[in-house]
C-alpha cells in the first residue's frame, strides 16, 4: 500500500477546480456533508435509498476481499472508505479537500484506512497500485472528467475494478444551469462517453435508478483485450 504524506506533487501547479470542488474546502460544507449525502441519492432516485442500501449494492456487484488495496477517490466524508475498510480492504482515502479529509477521520477510525490530500486529476500515484477503486459523485464535481477517469484507470492493477456513482446527462435546464462554472462547473456525463475514456476497460454492470448511475468496469489483462458483454 501506498504511504501518503499530503500532496505527492507538491511542486507541480495543480490543475484547476470547479467552483463545486472549492465549496468542498470549506469546513462548514465538510460538516454538512454526511447530512446531505444520506439523504441524496433518495432524493435524486424518487425511493428510499439510504447509505446502507447503496453500500449493499456495492458490495454484491464488487465483492471487496480482504487484503485487497483500494482507493476511494474523493472520499469526502470517508463513505465508501468506511464500508471498503469494513470489509477488511487496505484503503487510501484520497481527497483535495483537507477539510473533508478531517471530518471523515473523525468519522472513519479504522487502521485500515490512510487519509491523503492530493488531487486525483493529477495524483502522482504508482501505476498499478490499487485492486479497485471507488467513486462516490466526484466525477460530477472535477474539473477534468477524462483525465480524472485515466488516472484512475492508471493506478488499477490488471484485473481491477472501478466502481462509479454519477448523474448522468439528461440535457435538462437544470444541468445546464449547473454545468456552467459560475453555477458549480458540475459534469453530467453521457455513460456512452464514460465508457469511451476507459479503452483499457470493460464494463460489467450497468445500473441506473432515478437520476443516479452505478457502473462497474474491470480492466484488461494485458494479454486479454478481448471485449466483455455488460449487463443491464
Amino acid at each position: 500500500m501506498p504511504q501518503m504524506q499530503g500532496n505527492l506533487n507538491p511542486h507541480t501547479a495543480p490543475p484547476g477546480l470547479s467552483l463545486a470542488q472549492r465549496s468542498n474546502k470549506l469546513e462548514l460544507t465538510a460538516r454538512g456533508y454526511m447530512l446531505w449525502r444520506a439523504q441524496s441519492l433518495g432524493l435524486l432516485s424518487g425511493i428510499p435509498f439510504g447509505l446502507e442500501r447503496e453500500a449493499r449494492l456495492f458490495g454484491s456487484l464488487c465483492s471487496p476481499q480482504p487484503g485487497q488495496d483500494w482507493l476511494d477517490a474523493g472520499t469526502s466524508a470517508g463513505f465508501y472508505a468506511g464500508v471498503l475498510a469494513a470489509a477488511g480492504c487496505r484503503v487510501l482515502a484520497a481527497d483535495l479537500s483537507a477539510p473533508m479529509l478531517r471530518e471523515g477521520q473523525r468519522r472513519e477510525a479504522s487502521g485500515n484506512i490512510d487519509w491523503a490530500l492530493l488531487n486525483l486529476e493529477d495524483s502522482g500515484l504508482p501505476d498499478a497500485s490499487f485492486d479497485g477503486v471507488t467513486v462516490g459523485a466526484t466525477l460530477n464535481e472535477t474539473h477534468g472528467p477524462a483525465r480524472f477517469l485515466s488516472e484512475l484507470a492508471r493506478v488499477l492493477r490488471p484485473g481491477g475494478q472501478l466502481w462509479l456513482m454519477y448523474l448522468p446527462r439528461t440535457g435538462g435546464p437544470l444541468q445546464s444551469l449547473l454545468s456552467k462554472p459560475a453555477l458549480g462547473g458540475l459534469n453530467f456525463p453521457d455513460p456512452a462517453w464514460v465508457g469511451r475514456q476507459l479503452p483499457g476497460m470493460y464494463p460489467t454492470d450497468g445500473l441506473s435508478i432515478g437520476a443516479v448511475r452505478f457502473g462497474r468496469y474491470v480492466k484488461h489483462h494485458s494479454e486479454d483485450r478481448t471485449p466483455q458483454p455488460g449487463r443491464r
